[in-house]
């Protein structure tokens, strides 16, 4: 039996593919990457059934069409690519790179350490300048503590939307249910949002990627506690926290692994952010701990983080050979 012929083999290669690998850059600078050009479709839908003429129930029909030919669309294609791949010599390796390629675990990494190099090496102007490239919140009403925290929690929700997610999609449906994850979720990113332009339009894709997220979330915030002592950290505290405060969070998801991250640092997350027009008045996570978070606590983060990725990567091989056996 050739080390391929399971699926969840064929997923640990990808995991392996990501970390070691990830994102080439060379690559990407000459073709587009599927998520740009998953990107560019929701782009179309927006410019055709969110127009500022249309009734408010009107855009909400016009997003819940998009939703579904979005996932439905995805669905093909990766039914598609899959089945293009089985019929090829070694094929799986092929599955395993596509897979790969939405499993973001290297370039969230780099892009959080960016966050923890400019802070030390260009001072708060480097640190906002980088955190600016991973959250929506104004860098410029950012300290050096706010900048750190900002980072450490895309680090933590990102891990679960990024990682844990696709990886839990491409177990349960394989490179179909990976693809329209990814789908989904760049929906979220792109319309989800709740303002006057999107609250009707984004509505589908914000409530059906909440109920996507559903399992990552949880799980996610039991491999960044399970990991915790790498940093120093409780796993008690870390679990804790998150069972106590993870309903704090507006999002059904998101306070799972930022709640679990703030146990296991002991810094408090979350709590009022202001963003370009507008301020969020959330209740802090881990309210006792530490605000003054600095670049080192970016690092411990990114520890956790790659324990967190460690264990699941157990997990796939663990489940892969008791499948196999």
């Amino acid at each position: 039996m050739l080390f391929f012929d399971n699926a969840l083999w064929v997923l640990l290669a990808a995991l392996l593919l990501d970390a070691v690998i990830g994102d080439p850059g060379w690559l990407w600078r000459r073709l587009p990457h599927p998520v740009v050009g998953i990107g560019k479709v929701i782009a179309v839908f927006d410019r055709h059934f969110n127009r500022t003429a249309h009734a408010p129930v009107l855009r909400k029909l016009g997003g819940i069409l998009t939703l579904v030919l979005l996932v439905a669309g995805s669905l093909l294609i990766g039914a598609g690519l899959q089945a293009l791949a089985a019929s090829l010599p070694l094929g799986e390796i092929l599955t395993a790179v596509i897979a790969a390629v939405f499993i973001a675990l290297n370039s969230l990494y780099r892009h959080v350490a960016a966050v923890r190099d400019g802070l030390k090496d260009g001072g708060l102007e480097g640190g906002r300048k980088a955190v600016a490239m991973i959250v929506g919140r104004d860098p410029d009403q950012l300290d050096e503590a706010g900048v750190s925290r900002a980072a450490i929690e895309s680090c933590a929700e990102n891990f679960s939307d990024g990682v844990v997610a696709p990886v839990f999609w491409f177990a349960v449906l394989g490179l179909p249910g990976l693809i329209a994850y990814k789908a989904v979720n760049t929906a979220d990113s792109m319309i989800g949002h709740r303002n006057e332009v999107y609250a009707d339009f984004g509505w589908a894709s914000a409530r059906f990627d909440d109920l996507i997220n559903l399992p990552a979330a949880r799980l996610s915030a039991l491999f960044i506690a399970l990991a915790a002592p790498l940093a120093r950290g409780s796993i008690r505290k870390s679990i804790r926290c998150t069972l106590d405060d993870a309903g704090k969070h507006r999002s059904p998801n998101a306070g799972w692994p930022e709640a679990a991250m703030a146990g296991a640092l002991n810094l408090s997350l979350a709590g009022p952010r202001v963003y370009p027009g507008y301020t969020v008045n959330d209740r802090f996570l881990n309210a006792s701990g530490r605000k003054d978070a600095s670049a080192a606590d970016i690092s411990r983060a990114l520890t956790v983080m790659t324990g967190a990725f460690a264990l699941q990567t157990v997990v796939v091989a663990l489940l892969a050979a008791l499948s196999a056996s």
